[in-house]
């Protein structure tokens, strides 16, 4: 049963970056402001160093709000 939930906060958090990368080029292309790139290169520099720091912001959020599943990226 924990390993459902555990999948669907992996999909959360899928689905959460997914749609702040998909913002970030809508609002370019949208506004012509370069400057919304800086959004999605934010979040890649994090998921890339996340493997490393054990720590991402996003699981961070999902860890407070799905308490009953177990904690990922927890920074251990």
């Amino acid at each position: 049963m924990n390993a459902t939930k555990n999948i669907k906060k992996v999909r959360a958090h899928d689905a959460i970056c997914g749609l702040i990368y998909l913002s970030s080029v809508g609002l370019t292309i949208q506004t012509g402001n370069m400057d919304f790139l800086y959004l999605a290169i934010g979040v890649g520099v994090l998921q890339i160093i996340s493997p490393f720091t054990k720590f991402c912001p996003v699981y961070f959020t999902l860890n407070k709000i799905m308490n009953d599943t177990d904690p990922m990226q927890n920074g251990k």
